[in-house]
């Protein structure tokens, strides 16, 4: 059995002022895409210029929050805001969903493209390989914060948490998704976008992987308390929202392609 290192979740205190470590996972990850787009505006194919990086970054920073309330909300906790509608408001009191986030962000990249005069698609996918990095310090961010972690298990890797009131060992769930939805998918990303590929691909790609590998992860990870399992007897809320997301990438991908080889062809 392993045990977590009980990190204090607040990073730095001034005074009043209580700095966590998932806020700092959140701005490390919007300065890692702010890094990553600079770089990859001298792509001769970018949509985006490098000037145009800082909007680019707050657009997206206010589609992950404002998106991924409102899917906490909406997918995840939808009877309490019926009873209390200004809890949508007070983000401090912790709820946020990537799968809201997504939508949030598709949503504020659709205006930063009219802003700059560009194809919608062509900037979601400048912006895909631009995500992993962030979605992988989250996932550090829930670890040091002991929240997300997983079902238990005998397994010699099982890892005990301090605040877990039942003190089992559970699935270090976290740890699994920051090197899969963290990790490993940007490296995918990353070396499939080093040369041009047809458009909306690189977007396919994106959910189809992203998709793919919440949805395994879910099956170690401890549904949230008051959804639990919600459908077949197996499937969570988080395998229900995944999904999509793997049959849409799918699909982006096949259109992509063979959008690329029609025009080829003519």
């Amino acid at each position: 059995m392993l045990h977590h290192p009980n990190i204090d979740p607040v990073a730095v205190e001034l005074g009043p002022l209580a700095i966590h470590w998932y806020g700092l996972m959140y701005l490390g990850g919007f300065l890692a895409a702010w890094y990553l787009g600079k770089m990859r505006t001298r792509k001769p194919w970018s949509p985006v210029k490098e000037e145009q990086i800082d909007d680019l970054i707050f657009y997206g920073a206010m589609g992950v929050i404002l998106g991924g309330r409102a899917g906490y909300v909406i997918f995840y906790n939808f009877g309490q805001f019926l009873d209390d509608p200004l809890w949508l408001f007070r983000i401090w009191e912790g709820g946020m969903a990537f799968h809201g986030g997504l939508l949030g962000v598709m949503i504020a990249m659709w205006l930063f493209a009219r802003k700059i005069g560009q194809p919608m698609f062509a900037v979601w996918d400048f912006i895909a390989p631009l995500v992993p990095i962030g979605l992988g310090l989250g996932r550090i961010g829930n670890f040091i914060g002991q929240e997300l972690w997983g079902r238990p298990t005998d397994a010699w890797y099982g890892m005990l948490f301090p605040r877990d009131p039942m003190q089992l060992a559970r699935h270090p769930s976290q740890l699994y998704q920051a090197a899969l939805e963290g990790l490993l998918l940007f490296l995918i990303l990353y070396f499939y976008t080093r040369k041009p590929r047809p458009l909306l691909a690189t977007s396919g790609l994106f959910g189809l992987c992203y998709g793919c590998f919440r949805f395994l992860v879910e099956f170690v990870r401890e549904p949230d308390a008051h959804i639990g399992i919600d459908a077949f007897g197996w499937m969570t809320r988080g395998q229900e929202l995944s999904l999509p997301m793997i049959i849409a990438g799918a699909a982006l991908m096949i259109y992509a392609y063979r959008r690329e080889a029609k025009q080829a062809r003519v």
